[in-house]
């Protein structure tokens, strides 16, 4: 007997849900998720240890053959050299869970997702389902996930598990891509069980499903899972999830769509949905040949942001740690800076829903949010003129325009030719820390 108590979140159900999408796809998305708007992606694994290109190297190098991996291991390791070999060097000496925490914290990320296990198949927990390719039997010793989970705890951030259906070499996943996925060897002793064992020992807030590209649904039974998930898991009244669950899928069934890596519509979606993209712009990990000017610029970053929010996304922002267990001062700079910019312009991002334009008529760098009867507008280039007109906003609806972090309410006067609004941006002292994007807190009649 399923007896439903009032006072529970809005997104708490007693439903049973059964293992078909009409089902599934009814549950309701728990309101954090939706209201927490940025969260941190992490890139973390063996492919840490080789560093070169991107995490993709094991595939790129074994099965892809690529000449530039072919090259990079005969110029730097012995000839007998395997990707297992790494492992052992995959050290995390320096991995400070608590000082990560404290960063992910300080980026005004709401929630953060590790890579417990990437197409490679090392799990960074100690898995019974992967004796002697994960973290506790070879490399670091520890359980890296864990770990991690308790530190992002303290710090009141939700924990999210990132974790692959599939992997590139694992003789079982082989044997079942031969037979064109007719048989379900891996799924059912190896991915599957893996898979239940991580929800059940570290309760995730937030389970980011990858690694169903090659395959259909059904051959993950992924309906199977997800009900288990939604009905039985510890997690399940809890747990949000993404929309990789099978050939098909992505983009059309599961919790938030994250569509394709770097989604980024610029108009809002009949469903909630995610921006999982990247700081370093050419890869996910960590590079060691990674350049300067590789990296997004903080105003870049703050565009992104504004552009994902403003059409109704939440921004998962990824670094890459390194083997030894560090968020080099890069990645932890452009996190910094993205904590200092929320400071002052929260209000726009956390908690607030699309307008109804999310880019203006006339100023393409302005994007808009509502939130609690506030319109905000953020402008990405302080107007040269000194004046910003907005196409969107009619002169007729505005009632005061204050500069977010400054006191004072701004001068503005009607465009007679449309309607619309001119804002007379301030005379700001030289000293003025305001920078990258211009948050207007609009106050409508």
């Amino acid at each position: 007997i399923c007896i439903c108590v009032i006072a529970v979140p809005e997104w708490v159900s007693c439903k049973k849900y059964e293992p078909n999408w009409e089902s599934l796809d009814s549950r309701p998305l728990p309101e954090w998720y939706d209201s927490s708007k940025i969260g941190v992606f992490l890139h973390w694994g063996v492919f840490s240890v080789p560093s070169f290109i991107n995490a993709w190297f094991p595939y790129s190098w074994k099965v892809d053959h690529g000449q530039a991996y072919i090259d990079f291991m005969a110029k730097n390791y012995k000839t007998n050299f395997t990707y297992a070999d790494f492992a052992a060097q995959f050290t995390a000496e320096f991995y400070d869970p608590d000082h990560w925490a404290d960063i992910f914290k300080a980026s005004g990320a709401k929630y953060v997702v590790l890579t417990t296990k990437h197409h490679e198949g090392y799990t960074l927990w100690p898995s019974k389902y992967s004796s002697n390719w994960n973290a506790m039997d070879v490399g670091p010793s520890r359980d890296l996930v864990g770990d991690l989970a308790t530190a992002l705890r303290k710090q009141d951030l939700k924990f999210g598990a990132y974790h692959s259906w599939m992997e590139w070499l694992h003789p079982l996943y082989m044997e079942d891509k031969a037979n064109k996925f007719k048989t379900r060897t891996f799924v059912t002793t190896k991915s599957r069980p893996e898979r239940e064992e991580l929800i059940t020992r570290y309760k995730p807030d937030l389970l980011w499903s990858d690694g169903e590209y090659e395959s259909p649904e059904e051959y993950w039974n992924s309906t199977d899972f997800l009900a288990w998930l939604y009905n039985d898991s510890p997690v399940k009244d809890t747990i949000v999830t993404n929309d990789r669950w099978g050939l098909g899928t992505n983009c059309k069934h599961g919790g938030y769509w994250s569509c394709n890596d770097k989604y980024n519509p610029g108009v809002v979606q009949p469903h909630k949905w995610e921006n999982a993209m990247t700081i370093d712009s050419h890869a996910w990990a960590y590079r060691r040949e990674a350049v300067f000017a590789d990296f997004l610029t903080p105003k870049q970053i703050m565009l992104t942001l504004m552009q994902t929010v403003s059409c109704g996304g939440n921004l998962l922002i990824n670094a890459g740690p390194t083997h030894d267990g560090r968020i080099t001062p890069i990645f932890e700079e452009r996190l910094r800076q993205m904590g200092s910019w929320l400071k002052r312009n929260g209000e726009a991002i956390y908690g607030s829903k699309p307008w109804v334009h999310q880019n203006d008529t006339i100023t393409h760098d302005v994007w808009y949010t509502t939130n609690k009867g506030y319109v905000y507008a953020s402008v990405h280039n302080w107007p040269t003129t000194g004046r910003v007109v907005l196409g969107a906003l009619k002169y007729s609806t505005v009632k005061s325009v204050q500069l977010l972090d400054l006191k004072d309410s701004l001068t503005f006067t009607e465009v007679k030719t449309s309607g619309s609004t001119e804002v007379t941006f301030p005379v700001l002292n030289p000293d003025s820390d305001i920078q990258w994007a211009y948050v207007l807190k609009i106050t409508t009649k």
